[in-house]
């Protein structure tokens, strides 16, 4: 059995009588957020440093607005501050000139409702009746309940049980619940022995070649068509207020739908690879790439520095190590290192090799075939000797199969499918 971690998305049945208490936790989160924000901001123009999570927490643990949640949930809240901070400056030190340190929540003189986490001691659960009761904060119990009643309807497939965390999420319309569960799942035998290396981009999101000569890849189209209309100018309207409601909207659809190709593809690849009998992946690590080869920070420039920035190749491979995880399957992160400038036939490395963006051609062993796989082809040698049983110079490799998100569907297809389709 694998012990894992789940989050569930929930209904809440009785909205119409909780809905205000809510409302009050997202509002007491945006304020002392704000609080944290302005204080944070004081120290980074006195020292040039950021406090840290620890030092936010002692320096606000008696503020008034500390008080309005349950503790746990006002630590969170820090906690999400600090580690916003964090990321807005290794942005900053890595050259994104455009990044920005996060903003106060208000827009004229209403508060929006943030995000409220309650951990386990401001949680009590009745599985049997499948309600919540959610702490609320020493300022909110004032003729009031000291805890907010939440019934909840989940999935009919979804058993709810070990509570680590609950999340109250506004998501443009109503209050939602997420419910952050510890899991035991089985795990099943590896399908085989075989490999598969995974190389990951941004005009193809991915590429992955087995061991037995196949590969394919899966263009990251549908990412950028969504970001480009979802970021347009009548949706991107932002005034000293902040940005909009339907620019808010839009943002969060945007992330639902980034967020749903993700899980599709982890969960595609997956049961493309119990196809190929394949037991281990290897996958680019590319936690090194704002890096050169002399561990100095690499400026991409400001277009590329906002792509990579952009890039949530960490966030997929999370996905994809726990979704191979239940199949028996094992996904290891090697350097991606040389592994587009290196012939995976021949091994000599060179940079002129690359003629193309999408072509690779060895001028010392004639290989001939797509980049991407080329790269895909390497990472999985980082992880076996054993070569491809078939003819490196392939016409697969050369034009590999090619598989499109299908919006309609929800699922990835082989180009020729999705392009029939009515």
């Amino acid at each position: 059995m694998l012990e894992t971690t789940r989050t569930y998305r929930a209904k809440i049945v009785n909205h119409s009588q909780v809905s205000d208490d809510l409302d009050d936790c997202g509002h007491s989160a945006s304020k002392l957020w704000n609080v944290a924000r302005y204080h944070a901001q004081n120290e980074w123009d006195d020292t040039g440093e950021i406090p840290s999570e620890a030092d936010l927490k002692c320096e606000l643990k008696d503020h008034e607005r500390y008080s309005d949640l349950h503790s746990q949930s006002s630590q969170r809240v820090l906690e999400e501050l600090a580690e916003s901070f964090n990321g807005w400056f290794k942005k900053r030190k890595n050259g994104d000139t455009d990044a920005n340190p996060p903003g106060y929540r208000k827009r004229g003189g209403n508060h929006p409702r943030s995000t409220v986490t309650w951990k386990q001691n401001g949680i009590k659960h009745d599985s049997k009746h499948n309600q919540l009761r959610l702490s609320k904060g020493f300022n909110l119990k004032n003729h009031r309940s000291d805890f907010i009643l939440a019934e909840y309807e989940t999935r009919p497939d979804v058993t709810v049980e070990n509570i680590q965390q609950v999340r109250a999420v506004w998501n443009g319309d109503r209050w939602e619940l997420h419910l952050v569960c510890k899991v035991e799942i089985p795990v099943e035998d590896a399908p085989g022995d075989n490999t598969a290396g995974i190389d990951l981009g941004i005009s193809n999101y991915l590429a992955i070649a087995y061991d037995d000569g196949d590969a394919e890849l899966y263009p990251g189209n549908v990412l950028k068509q969504d970001k480009h209309y979802f970021t347009r100018d009548e949706y991107d309207t932002e005034g000293k207020n902040g940005p909009s409601r339907r620019a808010l909207r839009a943002r969060q659809k945007l992330s639902r739908r980034k967020d749903h190709f993700l899980h599709a593809l982890a969960k595609h690849i997956v049961e493309q690879c119990i196809d190929h009998e394949v037991g281990r992946i290897a996958i680019g690590d590319l936690s090194d790439i704002r890096e050169d080869e002399n561990g100095e920070s690499r400026n991409w420039g400001k277009r590329g520095n906002k792509k990579i920035h952009g890039w949530e190749f960490d966030r997929f491979t999370t996905l994809l190590e726990y979704k191979a995880e239940e199949h028996g399957i094992l996904v290891d992160r090697v350097s991606e290192r040389a592994t587009s400038k290196t012939c995976s036939c021949c091994g000599r490395k060179r940079d002129a090799n690359r003629v193309e963006r999408g072509l690779y051609v060895c001028e010392s062993c004639g290989t001939t075939m797509n980049a991407d796989v080329n790269g895909a082809v390497n990472i999985r040698r980082k992880i076996t000797q054993n070569p491809p049983t078939e003819d490196m110079s392939n016409g697969r490799l050369a034009r590999p199969a090619v598989h499109l998100f299908n919006q309609t569907s929800g699922r990835f297809a082989p180009s020729k499918q999705v392009s029939c389709e009515p």
